[in-house]
């Protein structure tokens, strides 16, 4: 990184408010309004602040696959890699959920089982009859096996003390219990390798970052 592209970064991480605002950021992403409700600042505030880390390359938007009128607003990589880690308390179980539960969220609990020892679940709210065959093709190409795979209907299989993770737009306007959510593009959309290997990329990047937060685990 460059000395300017540095100083940005630090300058723009030397206000309370926009650290305040990454802290809300730190597992999970979160509309502009609902950034503004956490922390309490008015909108054309929030803007401004949020311009300032997104010109540091902290933070970015993403607009939601479901409403193009709405977007989400998440932590880049570079700021999971400077910023330290907000401690997270020991999950007995975590739930990735999505739509059809046939890809991100099959791919996600993968990844997790590879990361953690602790449980992982995945399901979905309106699930597919079978995984996709490009999410098992990229689960090959990451070493995991998920051809054997089922989609699950998450009615009936969430439990109160697991951290649900919603990894689509779609499912995370749906679940009702209070969870994380992670805005990921859709790789059924392209349905290239190239898109389920994003997804996938993404994914682990997250996890890791989560799996390092959390108290009790082992680095």
């Amino acid at each position: 990184m460059e000395l300017a592209e540095r100083a940005r970064m630090f300058a723009a991480l030397g206000d309370v408010t926009r650290l305040a605002l990454l802290d809300e950021l730190a597992h999970g992403d979160l509309t502009p309004r609902a950034l503004a409700d956490a922390l309490g600042t008015p909108g054309n505030l929030l803007t401004h602040h949020l311009g300032i880390l997104q010109d540091s390359g902290l933070v970015r938007k993403r607009r939601s696959d479901v409403d193009g009128r709405s977007s989400y607003v998440q932590l880049t990589q570079v700021a999971r890699a400077v910023l330290p880690s907000r401690p997270m308390a020991r999950p007995k179980r975590i739930a990735f959920v999505c739509t059809a539960n046939s890809a991100r969220s099959q791919l996600a609990e993968a990844l997790w089982h590879r990361a953690s020892d602790i449980p992982a679940v995945s399901a979905g709210t309106h699930p597919a009859l079978q995984v996709h065959p490009g999410a098992v093709r990229a689960a090959g190409r990451l070493g995991f096996d998920l051809s054997h795979a089922v989609p699950r209907q998450a009615q009936g299989l969430l439990e109160d003390d697991d951290l649900i993770i919603s990894v689509c737009d779609s499912a995370g306007r749906e679940i009702e219990p209070a969870h994380l959510h992670w805005s990921i593009p859709d790789p059924v959309m392209s349905d290239t390798p190239a898109a389920f290997d994003a997804a996938s990329t993404e994914l682990a990047q997250r996890i890791d970052a989560l799996h390092h937060s959390i108290q009790g685990e082992e680095s």
